[in-house]
């Protein structure tokens, strides 16, 4: 069960506050849907470029083909190979 626990600081001239040390460098979430009200949550975030792991069909193919490299490699009929593609 989470407690909650409110603590009072103080907004800098600059407009900034201290979230505290163990926060320094991290990533987070300001939900301010009421005035005077905000909700903040730490986060990660996923670069623009890593986001299609994250579609659930690229995650599927990722996984398949992870398992694919622990099985043992399958001869290739290479002629039947060659006709399938039209080769002389």
């Amino acid at each position: 069960m989470n407690s909650s626990r409110l603590v009072a600081k103080q907004v800098g001239v600059s407009g900034q506050i201290s979230l505290g040390k163990e926060y320094a460098g991290r990533t987070v979430l300001i939900d301010s849907s009421v005035p005077g009200v905000w909700v903040i949550k730490t986060a990660q975030t996923i670069p623009d470029t890593e986001l299609w792991l994250h579609q659930p069909e690229a995650f599927a193919r990722l996984e398949r083909a992870l398992l694919a490299m622990g099985e043992p490699p399958i001869a290739a009929d290479l002629d039947a190979l060659e006709q399938h593609l039209g080769g002389p």
